[in-house]
């Protein structure tokens, strides 16, 4: 990850900067670790629902909730990809304010519907938002920036609603009779 530092236009010290990069740096390792640790769910997740699909009623309960959580967990993986993303974005720490806000409420909804499927990834979760809190608030203080805590949720909102619509496309993709029988148990 690499960061421009123009602080001192500002009156800023250089090391009042430097100490967010490590905590930028942590940040992504600790997205990366969490992405790594949601494929391999999802790798699981699929194998036993290929199997489970096979081996009973497609309109069972157990198979509806076995691709449920699949589709969260895709859901989950999907947006901490569109964040790790905005991470490799920054550019400098005057974008960091704006880049990086809409994560963090995008990041406590990963970790809340993780939160009884994969408690240490939601508690790793956790520990993200708060760094990335602590990074985007030093780095507005430094750059002086401004933002819309409005325009932040709104963003976020649109993030997750996006991320919504492309886990149930790659269901559908995987799955091509879900809706036949999503419509039988309804």
């Amino acid at each position: 990850m690499m960061l421009k530092f123009d602080a001192g236009s500002r009156g800023k010290s250089v090391s009042q900067t430097v100490t967010i990069v490590p905590r930028l740096e942590y940040s992504s390792d600790l997205l990366s670790e969490i992405i790594h640790e949601l494929e391999q769910k999802r790798i699981n997740l699929k194998k036993v629902n290929h199997k489970m699909l096979r081996a009973s009623k497609h309109d069972s309960p157990e198979v509806q909730d076995a691709i449920d959580l699949e589709m969260a967990v895709i859901f989950c993986l999907e947006c901490l990809s569109q964040i790790r993303q905005m991470l490799r974005s920054v550019s400098g720490i005057a974008s960091i304010p704006s880049l990086l806000s809409p994560a963090i409420p995008a990041i406590r909804t990963v970790s809340a519907k993780l939160y009884e499927v994969m408690p240490s990834c939601s508690q790793k979760l956790c520990e993200l938002s708060v760094h990335l809190g602590s990074v985007v608030l030093d780095s507005a203080v430094i750059s002086t920036a401004r933002f819309d805590f409005r325009q932040s949720n709104y963003e976020s909102a649109t993030l997750l609603d996006e991320v919504k619509l492309m886990a149930y496309s790659k269901i559908n993709k995987q799955y091509h009779n879900l809706d036949s029988f999503r419509q039988q148990t309804s």
